[in-house]
């Protein structure tokens, strides 16, 4: 997986693509409200297809007992994330669905057979231990997906 530094172009782009759908916001207690601290273009992320941005919304020290709180945008079928597990960081990690529509599957390990779900608006994925977990595009508009990883206690 490869992570790259996004041009101000690229990031306006983003910003555009997931104008319509959502307005990524942050109000912080003690600091003015602000848009995402950071953007990440992850090509192939974890094997998967095509490209996906995530909107990191905090800096590290602004959460407590969490990794990430950020915004991951597929922006059309050709992209998905592959698997991967959080166990190894003894993570547990959510996916709220904004927008669009996709695919989530999951896997007990690595040799089971993967389960799937499809995808669409307000729905919610929870994972945790050596489990792993993948998600696709489907549709024909973008998969917004409000992800949180925390860490297990």
């Amino acid at each position: 997986m490869s992570k790259t530094t996004m041009t101000t172009a690229e990031k306006l782009a983003i910003d555009q693509l997931v104008a319509p759908y959502i307005t990524p916001t942050v109000f912080h207690l003690g600091t003015a409200p602000r848009k995402a601290a950071r953007y990440d273009k992850r090509a192939q992320m974890y094997g998967g297809e095509g490209t996906v941005y995530l909107l990191q919304l905090f800096q590290a020290e602004e959460l407590v007992n969490n990794r990430i709180g950020a915004y991951m945008i597929l922006p059309t079928s050709a992209d998905s994330c592959g698997f991967h597990t959080h166990g190894t960081r003894k993570e547990q990690e959510l996916y709220i669905v904004m927008h669009g529509e996709g695919m989530y599957y999951e896997k007990e390990n690595g040799k089971s057979e993967p389960k799937k779900y499809p995808l669409t608006k307000g729905n919610i994925t929870s994972i945790k231990g050596m489990a792993l977990h993948a998600v696709e595009n489907t549709g024909d508009e973008p998969l917004i997906i409000f992800v949180v990883t925390t860490y297990e206690v």
